[in-house]
């Protein structure tokens, strides 16, 4: 029921959905003669097109939590487990069309592809099912197997959780893989603005993990302002960034994670 109220909920509150209804509810209001409440409605969501479109808001919202978690250290031992977390190939693509199709978080499979070839002992734990409404599409599970076997990876060094649909599910599930087959201490690898909430679900789920950042889409040194050279971008930034204080919020609120703002 949560899985499914968070969708239903976050199909209405990004921010172009939500600047598209209160465009109706302004029209709406106006075809009722009621023209305050349509200079609210209008305002309103003239205001959040603006600040979306054409701020770098959404870009220093994303940077704050891409900044919680420092870049991954430098080990002093050899990397014996890694845990990658779903979402970063196009699962719709993938099915229709077979191959493999990373999305913008496909760092989180590069990087775990560097680190098996730099520790070829570790052990690779992917887990991500499929996350749509759906759910008739690959999960990342399934996919990573193609991925790595394409370069050499062992078969037998992958331990495959196919079933989570969220953050919550991944850390749930891969608690059990990690007991059956005598795992501890892995990183985990995630992008780094997923980083603060990921930490928090592992940790409420006892799981230490070793916090692995990838897949940053900010620059260090981000600085609010004007921008108004690439609306679709600052759009992303914004929609991602959202998505993500809402989750540390809501996940926080039902006890699912350690800390509102895991450090």
């Amino acid at each position: 029921m949560f899985f499914l109220l968070s969708k239903l909920f976050w199909l209405v509150a990004q921010p172009l959905s939500l600047a598209f209804i209160l465009i109706v509810l302004s029209v709406s209001a106006g075809l009722f003669g009621w023209r305050r409440l349509q200079m609210v409605w209008a305002g309103t969501a003239g205001l959040l097109l603006f600040v979306t479109l054409f701020t770098t808001t959404g870009e220093r919202l994303l940077a704050v939590l891409e900044d919680r978690f420092p870049n991954p250290p430098a080990l002093t031992q050899p990397l014996s487990c890694m845990i990658v977390l779903g979402g970063a190939f196009s699962n719709e693509v993938t099915t229709s069309r077979g191959g493999i199709e990373l999305n913008q978080a496909g760092d989180r499979y590069v990087e775990a592809l560097r680190l098996a070839q730099l520790y070829p002992q570790a052990r690779i734990v992917i887990s991500g099912g499929d996350g749509s409404l759906s759910g008739s599409y690959e999960g990342d599970a399934a996919i990573s197997q193609r991925f790595f076997q394409a370069f050499g990876i062992a078969p037998e060094r992958l331990v495959l959780e196919s079933t989570s649909r969220n953050t919550v599910e991944n850390a749930a599930n891969t608690k059990t893989l990690l007991d059956e087959n005598g795992l501890a201490n892995c990183a985990l690898i995630t992008s780094a603005f997923h980083m603060p909430r990921s930490i928090g679900i592992f940790r409420k789920q006892g799981i230490p993990v070793l916090p692995w950042p990838t897949d940053y889409r900010t620059q260090a040194d981000t600085r609010l302002g004007f921008d108004f050279t690439q609306p679709s971008r600052n759009a992303q930034l914004m929609t991602t960034a959202l998505r993500e204080w809402i989750g540390l919020l809501a996940y926080s609120i039902s006890g699912r994670t350690a800390a509102l703002f895991p450090k």
